[in-house]
């Protein structure tokens, strides 16, 4: 078992330049957070697909996430996303990596409008 690879929000766009390729499937961010959390402050898709599944419904959603696409995980901070990530990759998700720092890094390496909280 691989470890999950740490991207840093302001780092997102080589990673997704890193995993692009020829028949690869558009990246997709997961948001994992709860709806409310969604609510309160979202990313806007540049380069990826937006996915909002919460952390709870993931293993009983996981047919809507095609193995073969790349995902970057993201919650809050970091832990949520990381848990998930690695169930991802427990179920033969590749690639797979986590959003270090969450949204909230998110909202002071990468875009400043979304609101922290």
């Amino acid at each position: 078992m691989s470890t999950i690879e740490q991207i840093r929000p302001a780092a997102l766009s080589d990673w997704l330049h890193a995993v692009a390729g020829e028949g690869v499937p558009q990246p997709v961010v997961l948001d994992v957070r709860e709806p409310w959390e969604v609510q309160t402050a979202s990313v806007a898709p540049d380069g990826f697909r937006l996915v909002a599944i919460p952390m709870q419904e993931i293993p009983g959603r996981l047919a809507e996430l095609d193995p073969g696409t790349p995902v970057a995980c993201l919650c809050h901070h970091g832990a949520r996303s990381q848990r998930v990530a690695m169930f991802l990759q427990q179920q033969g998700h590749a690639p797979v990596a986590n959003l270090a720092g969450g949204i909230d890094a998110w909202s002071q390496e990468r875009d400043p409008a979304v609101p922290r909280y």
